[in-house]
């Protein structure tokens, strides 16, 4: 290690600040002449261009990109010995915001974690804040030369993805290669949701697949806990509605807090006004009746104030336990809009619409303005509503609100509307492409198990519904997108076993989230990188 330490002192000691695209490796040639432009060294892939001849030193061969999932985004090569793991090691930072993450990284690692300091040892891994403060916040620059490492970024984020590119390195390749990374997600939501209502997971399975996820640069979690079959979280307001398997507050609060320290947002969802069976279990004089009297599954009579009582004292009552800006208020399938005449088979809800909204209003008009009403609730929690598509309705005298992002999961439900609709309209959409991204247990219907490969390779975040991309002029209204993990039949695969089968598609939709662009490895090279880095 002194003589490896001894020879990489022959590269340049000065770090590259975040916002430098240009840099000089040891031979003086500029950052991009040596196959290290951005897009021309990505992980495993081979350069593009011809390396000039290096020049005057040549102790050590120009540096490889790293090999990371998802792939760094720009890394400059230099010549120099690396950088791996050793006792007598320290993490360093710069400001004490940091110290989630240095003491992450240096137990990982089995580094020292030294707290703030000035001094420069051989084999420190310094985590920095920089002053860039138009920079993306989850970008990070990491700086590899002189046997030590520098990961600089404008906010606490980047600097946690820059330790988990280090993580990766350390674990496939054993040492950091000498140079520079540049990196940063095209994408700003990447995130993973998971139905716990239909089926009951374990608290500390959820925390595993948040360790998981923050490794991999997600930043998302969304927690599906009300529907038909359970509602799965305590409730202080509500003791009445929840199920015997559920997830206290207290377990609750310690996934929300290691969400936090991996910069992972938790997006809770009590969907309404459908989907609300396991409240009106409990409150069976608020269940939807049509005009014969029938009870109608799931859905929940919105013509009566009490019902938008109950669901408005859970949003509050949540609020306080979900601190994340974002929340998911559901609004698909509401059963009184599947029939062919709404307005004939509920006439409480026509007459009701006709009511609030004047003569002409529809139960569609009713909808819209109890899914406008529950954006209201959350919003005065200072959050930001989104709801599936099927939720939002075309032409009616109630349109709903502008700030309610699209979760677009589907094509298929009554008078489907195209992405670009929505698009057209200034409305941001996220991707929950039903035909990539949808892990139904039990494949039921026309469901299968989506694999990372077609992902991988068919799969982009402009491609919302089917397998045709939107136009790339929409591309900045659609911030990313979530696989979602439902229970539809919750006994078709354990704990495990889903765990196993999420496992390549969840690394393939980082992948795209990150960088949209073709990747430069091979599915088969991908998945042989994963099983390098697992």
């Amino acid at each position: 290690m002194v003589a490896a330490v001894a020879a990489g002192a022959l590269v340049a000691a000065s770090g590259v600040g975040l916002g430098l695209w240009a840099s000089s490796g040891d031979d003086g040639a500029p950052a991009g002449s040596s196959a290290t432009a951005a897009g021309e060294s990505r992980a495993g892939a081979s350069p593009r261009a011809t390396s000039p001849e290096p020049s005057p030193t040549r102790t050590y061969p120009l540096s490889k990109a790293p090999r990371t999932i998802p792939a760094v985004r720009q890394h400059t090569a230099e010549r120099g010995p690396g950088w791996r793991p050793a006792r007598g090691h320290r993490v360093v930072v710069d400001d004490p915001a940091l110290a989630d993450e240095g003491r992450l990284i240096a137990g990982e690692l089995g580094l020292a974690y030294a707290g703030e300091k000035d001094d420069e040892r051989a084999g420190d891994v310094r985590l920095e804040l920089n002053q860039d403060k138009g920079a993306n916040p989850e970008s990070y620059t990491m700086t590899v030369r002189g046997g030590r490492v520098t990961v600089s970024a404008p906010a606490e984020a980047g600097v946690f993805y820059g330790t988990r590119t280090l993580k990766q390195e350390i674990r496939g390749a054993g040492s950091a290669p000498e140079g520079v990374v540049r990196d940063e997600p095209a994408k700003q939501r990447r995130g993973m949701m998971l139905d716990i209502a239909r089926k009951h997971y374990t608290a500390d399975w959820i925390e595993d697949r948040i360790r998981e996820l923050g490794d991999l640069k997600f930043n998302e979690i969304g927690l599906h806990f009300s529907d038909d079959q359970g509602f799965r979280i305590e409730s202080d307001s509500h003791p009445e509605v929840v199920s015997r398997e559920h997830l206290t507050k207290a377990q609750v609060k310690r996934i929300v807090d290691l969400a936090a320290s991996r910069h992972i947002t938790v997006v809770p969802e009590i969907d309404s006004p459908g989907h609300l069976g396991a409240v009106i279990a409990a409150h069976p004089d608020l269940q939807l009746r049509n005009v014969n009297g029938a009870a109608v599954r799931g859905a929940i009579d919105i013509s009566k104030q009490k019902s938008a009582d109950i669901v408005d004292d859970l949003l509050d009552e949540y609020a306080g336990l979900f601190p994340g800006r974002q929340w998911h208020l559901g609004g698909d399938e509401y059963q009184a809009l599947v029939v062919s005449d709404p307005q004939a088979s509920f006439p409480g809800l026509a007459a009701a619409a006709r009511e609030k909204y004047g003569a002409g209003a529809t139960v569609e008009d009713l909808t819209t303005g109890w899914l406008n009403d529950r954006a209201a609730t959350v919003r005065a929690h200072d959050r930001v509503p989104r709801a599936w598509n099927d939720g939002f309705f075309r032409g009616g005298s109630v349109p709903a609100a502008k700030d309610i992002q699209v979760a677009y999961w589907t094509g298929k439900e009554i008078g489907a509307r195209q992405p670009l609709e929505y698009l057209r309209e200034g409305r941001t959409v996220l991707n929950y492409n039903d035909e990539f991204l949808y892990y139904v247990l039990g494949e039921p219907l026309t469901f299968v198990y989506p694999t990372g490969e077609r992902i991988y390779e068919q799969w982009t975040p402009r491609v919302l519904r089917g397998t045709t991309a939107v136009p790339a002029e929409y591309d900045d209204q659609i911030p990313g997108g979530s696989f979602a993990i439902w229970g539809d039949l919750p006994r078709s695969q354990t704990q495990d076993q889903v765990a196993a089968g999420i496992r390549m598609p969840l690394r393939a939709l980082v992948q795209k989230l990150w960088d949209p662009d073709r990747p430069d490895l091979t599915w088969a090279q991908f998945r042989a990188l994963a099983g390098e880095l697992d």
